[in-house]
């Protein structure tokens, strides 16, 4: 028996779709395969491998350093692998071992701009067949199994902004290189459009070559994408996807981000998904989620209603779910010490945990109306850079969290930077701090999962504060 056979860890959706699979590669003439997994930081890791090899593999496994999931931002390794139980307690943990990458063959595409090559996420396991607890594409479908267990499935639509520069300098020179833990030095850009005419014709067809080359592949790879518009800022623009259920909108966004970074790089662009660049006249960058409750047993949106305030009761008490534990979840929304940058008051951005029928300064704003089909919260905390299984997760943890004990969101906001409110974190150490002490998240996410993450998280901060930065040098060098 195969991997996936002994440990039953396929559906029959999976199962058929690996004949899918086979059948693809071959009629496509394949020559490699890239099997990989979403880290802890959203990011795709894996290994390529010659096409026979990787369909041999896909129902025994592809073996993986664990090593993997012990590092940051930088991609260094933070937890002391080599010492009983590696740092996380657990001895398959040590050692810099093994675990295994196993394929979800439903998730696979032919990549538009690499040659002859196609693409499979993959899910972790242990050699004896138990999920690894720290990978977040696996916590989240565990999260999405108890959604349905209460009869429900998660809706979500995308709008996520970036910039998208011409590289002039990509910076490779052997001194450029950097190491883990000092990250390399950025490419020099250069804008292609210097923004400020949010949505004119002119600006985005200055940046039209660029965003029709990611449109055409984008397009082409399968992904359900909407709109690209043009955003306020310089080189700024933004991607709208339909809306999708379950993992579907997860994968996407993962799938999304790197695609649009290969892409780019291939044709002389460089991509980013970081917030705030520093980058002079820039402007900070979000990612809006729209998210509902769809019913299982009819597929009627559950947060749809026929009465005049336009969002039904389980709809009040999920967003209610989600205002209450905005402080914990901030950390899965914005996981980066650059993020915290954009809750600024008067901004567009959200800086405190309110709601708003119609209302871009709140956190969620309430879209739809009386029996519209297309009810919705539009959560605006998030960043472009976060985990959208961690994200998402956080949001239906949270919101069941609301439904379960009927809380009440209280009134809508019509002055979002005047209403008294909890305030979210304006530092990702604020952030780790809300969620470590947490006990919801503790108890929802597992205590192992939340030490987990919050050491990382910690281990960036730590790196952050022991570098003297250009603004201490300026401020102290000459005056003391």
């Amino acid at each position: 028996m195969s991997f996936v056979e002994k440990h039953g860890l396929w559906s029959a959706e999976q199962k058929e779709a690996a004949i899918r699979m086979r059948r693809m590669a071959e009629e496509q003439e394949l020559h490699t395969i890239r099997l990989s997994f979403p880290d802890q930081h959203g990011i795709l890791r894996g290994k390529a491998l010659v096409a026979s090899e990787a369909l041999s593999s896909i129902e025994s496994g592809c073996s993986i350093t664990t090593t993997l999931l012990a590092k940051d931002t930088s991609h260094r390794t933070v937890f002391p692998v080599f010492t009983a139980g590696g740092g996380f307690g657990m001895h398959e943990m040590q050692g810099g071992g093994d675990i295994l990458m196993v394929a979800d063959p439903t998730t696979f595409k032919v990549l538009p701009w690499a040659s002859k090559t196609g693409w499979v996420l993959c899910d972790l396991y242990f050699s004896d067949g138990r999920p690894v607890p720290f990978a977040s594409r696996g916590l989240y479908q565990s999260v999405l199994g108890q959604l349905k267990d209460r009869g429900f499935d998660f809706k979500a639509g995308l709008e996520v902004e970036c910039h998208i520069f011409r590289v002039e300098n990509p910076r490779l020179a052997p001194w450029d290189a950097g190491s883990p833990g000092q990250p390399g030095e950025p490419p020099e850009v250069s804008l292609l459009s210097q923004g400020y005419q949010y949505l004119t014709e002119q600006r985005y067809d200055q940046m039209e070559p660029a965003l029709e080359l990611i449109r055409q592949n984008i397009v082409a790879l399968g992904l359900p994408l909407r709109s690209i518009e043009l955003e306020y800022g310089p080189s700024q623009c933004e991607f709208v996807f339909q809306p999708t259920v379950g993992i579907e909108p997860a994968d996407t966004m993962v799938l999304f981000r790197t695609a649009v970074k290969q892409i780019c790089n291939r044709h002389g662009y460089h991509a980013t998904f970081m917030c705030r660049p520093r980058i002079p006249n820039v402007m900070s960058s979000g990612w809006h989620l729209h998210q509902s409750l769809v019913s299982r047993t009819d597929g009627v949106n559950a947060f749809m209603t026929s009465e005049p305030a336009g969002l039904s009761n389980l709809g009040k008490h999920y967003m209610a779910g989600l205002l209450e534990h905005a402080r914990a979840s901030a950390v899965f929304s914005t996981p980066t010490i650059n993020g915290y940058k954009r809750y600024r008051s008067y901004s567009l951005a959200p800086d405190r945990a309110i709601w708003g029928r119609d209302n871009r300064g709140v956190m969620i704003r309430v879209l739809g109306g009386p029996d519209d089909k297309a009810t919705r919260l539009e959560n605006r905390i998030g960043e472009p850079a976060a985990n959208p299984y961690l994200y998402m997760a956080s949001q239906i943890l949270a919101g069941l969290n609301g439904i379960d004990r009927q809380l009440d969101p209280g009134p809508s906001a019509d002055t979002p930077y005047e209403t008294e409110a909890n305030l979210l974190p304006t530092s990702l150490r604020e952030a780790v701090f809300a969620l470590r002490d947490d006990p919801f998240f503790r108890e929802a996410l597992g205590e192992k999962f939340v030490d987990y993450y919050v050491f990382i998280k910690n281990a960036e901060i730590e790196r952050f504060q022991s570098t003297v930065t250009e603004w201490e040098q300026r401020e102290y060098f000459e005056m003391f």
